[in-house]
């Protein structure tokens, strides 16, 4: 935790898998992480952050299968070899757990399980998204079927997780959850995602490992965007005070955010990979910030793939590096 520099990536985005249209068979995509593995290293990084990996039916986020790997990315044979290929150089390996909800098109919806949450007659949707049934996070049978999950994939050689939507989850439901994986993997590392509150608390009644860090996010861009340096100030003075008793995901950049060098341009970006790289946190790096990739959110349910989770162009540094 105090040592680790994850390099993020969008795997259906990054890897050049159809997102919004069907695709059948199985396509062995996720070898092509591999190459840029050697990259990761040498930039630094101790651990690859992925997101969704699981069988879905479009972004990745609406699971319908959390134990297969998405056949538009492989198998568990590639999986494997990721793994291993991670191993062999010291990489750590976190996934994407999206344990708030599942895709409409889950077993769970179709059997009408009691282990989705109701409103009323109907299903409980997760803000407003159709296609996404929220869990019932009170019930033991979800913990359960979370806990199975996370151990594993834990078994077969990862290192931790990343909780989408965890803000939206009762802590109580985390600390049980962790707890019960802790018991055969002590070291496993969780990460919350939250977008604002406190920090602390979540991670404490959570027993989360960290949080991402969106209120330093906010102050670092929009600080230098519009030269309101008293914006950033705030925003440091606040990190450091939830830094006192929690290690913050910090970084300036991910899958659901406009990319840094779109948002301040790519002069300015190198200084808020400054900023992140001397403050405390566990960093992350969205593959191709690093080399000032822009890319900018689309609208409506073609928001759910921007730009920025694309695949990154043939003339990029790392991807010549790739195809030789």
């Amino acid at each position: 935790m105090d040592h680790a520099i994850w390099w993020q990536v969008y795997p259906l985005g990054a890897l050049g898998a159809p997102v919004l249209e069907r695709e059948d068979g199985l396509h062995h995509r996720l070898e092509r992480l591999e190459p840029w593995l050697d990259y990761v290293v040498e930039m630094g990084c101790s651990g690859l952050l992925l997101g969704p990996i699981f069988a879905s039916t479009a972004h990745g986020y609406d699971t319908i299968d959390h134990g297969r790997i998405d056949p538009r990315l492989g198998d568990d044979a590639d999986f494997d070899r990721l793994v291993q290929a991670c191993r062999e150089r010291g990489l750590a390996l976190m996934l994407d757990g999206v344990f708030n909800h599942v895709g409409v098109e889950h077993p769970l919806v179709a059997a009408n399980s009691p282990m989705l949450k109701h409103q009323g007659d109907a299903l409980a949707v997760w803000e407003g998204h159709d296609g996404l049934v929220e869990l019932d996070h009170t019930r033991p049978d979800v913990a359960d079927f979370v806990t199975d999950i996370m151990l594993h994939w834990l078994r077969r050689g990862i290192s931790g997780w990343r909780l989408d939507v965890a803000y939206a989850v009762p802590p109580a439901f985390w600390a049980e959850v962790t707890t019960r994986v802790r018991g055969e993997f002590p070291e496993a590392t969780f990460l919350g995602e939250v977008i604002h509150g406190d920090y602390a608390t979540l991670a404490r009644e959570g027993h989360l490992d960290s949080i991402t860090a969106y209120e330093l996010w906010k102050g670092i861009w929009s600080s230098l965007q519009a030269e309101n340096f008293w914006e950033l100030a705030h925003a440091l003075t606040r990190h450091a005070e939830f830094s006192a008793s929690v290690v913050l995901n910090t970084f300036v950049g991910n899958h659901d955010v406009d990319r840094i060098a779109s948002l301040v341009g790519e002069e300015r970006a190198p200084l808020a990979a400054a900023i992140l790289f001397t403050v405390p946190g566990m960093p992350s790096v969205y593959y191709g910030d690093e080399q000032g990739f822009t890319g900018v959110r689309g609208e409506g349910y073609h928001g759910t793939s921007p730009s920025g989770r694309r695949c990154p162009p043939h003339q990029a540094i790392s991807l010549l590096r790739v195809h030789g």
